[in-house]
């Protein structure tokens, strides 16, 4: 089992607003609203945390520069994949490398 499915076994396992002052904490970290790719419309929605929320359906269609792996929320709980806010959050990309038979980079 590697980093990330550990982290979410944790915070599964919490209590429910264990859980959700873990979350709070992880979307007060998360850098999307530095990100190259976030703009004004994602900010006036309040959207971030696509790692874990999914992407953006409203307000990010491109993709420039992703800077996700070099956030603390990526690297404290194992995150691996990249563009979360156009391509959907770690666990919808893991899904989606099974279906395919891809590797996870």
């Amino acid at each position: 089992m590697n980093l990330f499915e550990q982290s979410l076994q944790k915070i599964r396992g919490l209590a429910p607003f264990e859980r959700s002052n873990v979350m709070a904490k992880y979307s007060n970290t998360c850098i999307c609203p530095v990100c190259p790719n976030h703009n004004t419309c994602a900010l006036s929605r309040h959207e971030w945390f696509y790692c874990m929320n999914g992407k953006s359906f409203l307000c990010i269609d491109f993709e420039r520069t992703c800077i996700c792996k070099t956030c603390p929320v990526a690297k404290e709980i194992g995150i691996k994949q990249s563009f979360f806010c156009t391509r959907g959050a770690e666990t919808a990309q893991r899904y989606e490398h099974v279906l395919w038979g891809t590797k996870i980079p």
